[in-house]
């Protein structure tokens, strides 16, 4: 069984999805998309911004998967 490391950019994702479950877990919603500010939230702004450079490892263009 092999394992990575964790890189910069999965540390900074985990970092980001604790928040927003503890934002979720504090409104009590079961996900974001029933809260009244989806649309206006910087958290989940930010989330969007960290899941995107976690899949491209800070690269513009295609995803490693």
């Amino acid at each position: 069984m092999s394992t990575h490391p964790t890189s910069e950019y999965d540390t900074k994702l985990e970092s980001v999805l604790e928040q927003l479950r503890r934002c979720q877990q504090e409104h009590q919603l079961s996900s974001c998309s029933l809260c009244q500010q989806y649309l206006a939230c910087e958290l989940r702004k930010e989330y969007v911004k960290v899941v995107y450079e976690s899949m491209s490892k800070g690269d513009t263009g295609g995803f490693e998967f």
